[in-house]
């Protein structure tokens, strides 16, 4: 596997994470800058709904999700690796506590008045309008924390990181893992996009420390792509064969069937198509777009829902 393109814009906290992986693990890719806020019919065109920020694509193959995409790139170079051997479980267990639980803290408190204030400073009132509207919609309507309660809890959560950080280098030793690639990407935007709320890491400043040590990785080497190029190229190339992965089937619906995946939260858009694998750990769907041609989506299991389309 090759020809790494990864679809993000700058500012995304869950992008950061990716670039900052692909960085650790020396690896060239392909940059396409997608809009922040919908709508957004290249990235629809290569996913069949899905929304979120980053996905990444190789061929005519799209993963969604970071936790997908760190498994995909480990695949693509296993060294240096994500999941040291003595820590692999509770580097899955603690990253999928900052991706799930930390960060939605993290963003409410990022995005208090004076936050927001600071990253919305250049937009116009019409964009800040739409973005608002966009991220509502994201959450299906459920309102965001308020600072008063985020502010809090991020402190807490802060302080079991540095409580991680007291006898190591990185979270759960010497090397970094999935874990740190989680933490960081939350703590990062808190650091860098709103520097004038990054006072909190006063009380915890081996947190900040280590975020300067993750912060020097770097992004690997990239090049600029066009969304119109990503488009062409899935259009000229053939998807993965998946006929050899295991079948696992939990929800009765056999591979061929037309299904629909949508998130478990967070960005509901639905992907539909036809069901070409069902793997211990993802789901992958074949779909056809008059641009991008016949496109295969890829979704992890844990945060995805699975049902027929019938």
């Amino acid at each position: 596997m090759s020809g790494i393109i990864l679809h993000h814009y700058p500012m995304s906290p869950f992008a950061e994470k990716v670039r900052l992986i692909l960085g650790y693990k020396k690896l060239n890719w392909q940059s396409v800058t997608i809009p922040m806020y919908m709508p957004k019919p290249d990235v629809v065109a290569l996913t069949g709904g899905h929304r979120r920020t980053p996905f990444m694509q190789i061929g005519a193959d799209v993963y969604c999700d970071s936790s997908l995409i760190c498994d995909v790139l480990e695949q693509i170079a296993p060294t240096p690796t994500l999941y040291p051997e003595t820590v692999k479980g509770a580097a899955r267990i603690v990253s999928n506590w900052v991706d799930s639980t930390v960060f939605p803290i993290a963003m409410a408190y990022n995005f208090q008045p004076a936050g927001a204030a600071h990253v919305l400073a250049s937009w116009s009132p019409e964009d800040v309008k739409v973005f608002v509207q966009d991220r509502t919609t994201m959450r299906n309507g459920a309102p965001r924390m308020l600072a008063a309660d985020a502010i809090g809890m991020y402190k807490s959560y802060l302080r079991r990181l540095s409580h991680m950080l007291e006898h190591n280098t990185f979270l759960l030793g010497d090397a970094p893992s999935v874990a740190d690639f989680s933490a960081y990407h939350p703590t990062w935007y808190t650091l860098r996009q709103v520097p004038n709320l990054a006072g909190i890491f006063d009380a915890t400043p081996n947190v900040r420390d280590w975020l300067l040590r993750m912060e020097k990785f770097g992004h690997g080497t990239h090049t600029d792509l066009s969304s119109t190029q990503a488009i062409q190229i899935a259009h000229d190339s053939q998807p993965i064969d998946m006929t050899h992965e295991p079948f696992i089937d939990h929800h009765g619906i056999a591979l061929g069937s037309q299904v629909v995946i949508t998130a478990e939260s967070f960005g509901l858009e639905p992907t539909a198509g036809e069901l070409v694998a069902a793997t211990r750990t993802r789901y992958t769907i074949r779909r056809h777009d008059e641009r991008a041609g016949t496109v295969q989506v890829h979704f992890p299991r844990v945060g995805f829902i699975l049902k027929s389309a019938s």
